[in-house]
């Protein structure tokens, strides 16, 4: 039996949200996905998250949302992560956050079929925020797990490629998939590693592709060759949607395919 599997990358501000409603009914119906999830850390105004975008995405078909060091800049979202089972936090933040560290997802089609668990790390090199080993905290949430072999997508939400590679291979054959998030430029290593975990650096982002990671070009270029602040406004131009498709084989518990999507949404058609 087969488990089909859609991540997204990060979605940036509005021009994300618009380009992830208009492309996800498309992307479902060309990969047929029994479950999607998405990093949406970025979401509302290009850093964090509101309870009405969650709603939004759910509303359009994403079954599980992840969220990394931006997690808290809209706190209006801790009654969502500690209401809600199918988001959750950064897992190796300390034990006091609000939030899940990890969640159980159900595909649709039977209850015989096997669940998938996501969880999300934070990496340590260059941290934007203070958090614990990533390598220690998957072994923990591991140990957590209700199922006895469980299947399971680790979210590597960090800066080096080092660090994420290290963990694609440090956890290679005791998880289906080790994504990368957070640099939002997608990278050209989508594989399967040696015993059978999809390994990607970086999954690129939902979002305005004509800009510098999703702000607008000239903010940024300001405060670049100035050294002067500029407020880093999300960025509008060549909207797409980037993220993978996993396939994995429920009954060897690895991953068979990994594929990515990069998608181009039309700005001039809704819900532009």
């Amino acid at each position: 039996m087969s488990l089909r599997v859609i991540m997204l990358g990060d979605i940036v501000g509005e021009p994300g949200m618009r380009a992830v409603e208009q492309l996800l009914p498309k992307i479902r119906k060309r990969w047929k996905p029994d479950l999607t999830v998405a990093n949406a850390e970025n979401a509302a105004d290009g850093s964090g998250l509101t309870s009405a975008l969650y709603q939004r995405l759910c509303q359009v078909g994403v079954d599980g949302i992840t969220l990394g060091d931006h997690v808290y800049r809209k706190m209006q979202i801790a009654r969502t992560l500690e209401n809600e089972s199918n988001i959750i936090r950064p897992a190796n933040l300390p034990r006091a956050a609000t939030g899940r560290s990890w969640m159980q997802l159900v595909p649709t089609g039977g209850q015989d079929r096997p669940t998938l668990f996501v969880t999300t790390v934070l990496g340590r090199i260059f941290p934007a925020v203070p958090a614990d080993s990533p390598f220690d905290t998957v072994d923990s949430v591991l140990g957590q797990l209700p199922d006895l072999n469980p299947l399971v997508i680790v979210e590597a939400h960090a800066e080096a490629t080092s660090e994420k590679r290290a963990l694609g291979y440090y956890l290679d054959g005791r998880v289906v998939a080790v994504l990368g998030t957070h640099t939002h430029v997608a990278t050209a290593d989508a594989q399967i590693l040696p015993h059978g975990t999809a390994y990607i650096t970086d999954l690129g982002m939902c979002g305005p592709h004509d800009s510098i990671i999703g702000r607008r070009i000239d903010r940024v270029l300001k405060t670049m060759t100035t050294a002067m602040p500029a407020p880093f406004d999300v960025a509008s131009g060549d909207p797409r949607v980037c993220g993978v498709f996993l396939e994995i084989d429920t009954d060897r518990r690895v991953a068979t395919d990994i594929e990515r999507i990069e998608l181009k949404a039309d700005p001039h058609a809704p819900p532009f």
